[in-house]
């Protein structure tokens, strides 16, 4: 395996935070890895749930080998594996795991580009528990962090992301989901100039993708799901980006379950740190190529994995490129990194 980090000299830590052991980042990529490597077999076959079995599978039998005692916050709806409230982990140090083993299941059944796992670490008691239903999110990368606001007209909005930039909106790049709900929204981009990415799939690569440099994106912007508003704010946590997301009911009863979890004002706009605050450990690996990481490559007796990792507490942003032999008698030679 080889990897390229990002890392101050200075900075050393061993822990996840001050009450917790031995900082387990290092190891994380192998959960996102093990799930990746079982979805990407299913690319183009058309069948979502073979694939989003296939990598939850990968995913658990990786988790159940970490040193935590792992309770999942958010994770799968009733029916699926590793679902919200199950307990995972070989035993260790306590922690609260948000995790989708396939983000774009979809795009994997029909042989898109940007699918991948992602998984997420937090401290005991920190990520925030929201029903499932639609939430209406905007993330933006380090450059631009304070400078929008959900409740304010998008025009207004990527008008301050070019002005940061020092670009104008037409070198500005929008991510959308394509959706009929976004019919509008994309009418307004259109109006103001901006130029604009619509995707399949894969909300959370979106908000990631808008925080990375060298991608080419700027700002992502649309109604997804609870999971992928948690998953987006732990990512640019560890990215110094911003998440700005709002709860999108769409029947009175989804009002009632968000009341019943607590949250009064179904207006209230939830901040980056509000969704994943504390110490964050994030992982994701390709399971189709895209713009911000390369898809699982299958040779004939081993696989090569693409992988980010991110770190709150070590204050490191890693991409890992890894080798996986499938036998011990190897026929093939280990292979540099492409770029």
């Amino acid at each position: 395996m080889t990897e390229t980090a990002a890392t101050p000299a200075e900075s050393q830590p061993v822990r996840l935070s001050g009450n917790l052991g031995a900082c387990i980042c290092d190891s994380t990529a192998r959960i996102t890895e093990r799930a990746a490597l079982g979805g990407a077999r299913w690319l183009g076959r058309d069948d979502q749930q073979g694939a989003e079995e296939a990598a939850a599978s990968g995913m658990r039998a990786a988790l159940e080998r970490l040193e935590v005692s792992g309770r999942i916050v958010i994770g799968g709806e009733d029916g699926d594996d590793l679902v919200a409230g199950d307990r995972i982990g070989a035993g260790g140090q306590e922690v609260d795991l948000a995790l989708d083993p396939l983000e774009g299941r979809g795009v994997v059944a029909r042989g898109g580009n940007g699918a991948m796992s992602m998984f997420a670490v937090c401290e005991p008691g920190s990520l925030v528990s929201l029903p499932s239903m639609y939430m209406r999110t905007m993330a933006v990368g380090p450059r631009t962090r304070g400078r929008i606001d959900l409740r304010q007209p998008v025009a207004d909005n990527v008008l301050a992301i070019a002005d940061s930039f020092g670009r104008t909106i037409g070198d500005i790049t929008t991510i959308v989901l394509d959706r009929p709900r976004h019919h509008d929204l994309i009418e307004e981009l259109r109006a103001v100039g901006s130029r604009i990415k619509l995707i399949q799939d894969g909300t959370v690569t979106a908000a990631i993708s808008a925080a990375v440099r060298g991608t080419n994106d700027h700002f992502a912007i649309g109604i997804g799901g609870t999971r992928q508003a948690v998953l987006s704010a732990a990512a640019l946590r560890c990215l110094g980006g911003e998440v700005q997301a709002q709860l999108w009911p769409t029947a009175r009863r989804e009002i009632e379950q968000a009341q019943e979890a607590g949250i009064e004002d179904i207006d209230r706009i939830f901040t980056t740190e509000e969704l994943a605050p504390g110490e964050v450990i994030v992982a994701a690996t390709g399971v189709s190529n895209g713009d911000l990481l390369r898809g699982v490559r299958f040779y004939a007796d081993s696989a090569r994995t693409h992988s980010l990792v991110m770190c709150t507490r070590c204050n490191w942003v890693r991409f890992v490129d890894g080798l996986h032999f499938f036998t011990r008698e190897r026929r093939e030679e280990v292979r540099l990194p492409v770029g």
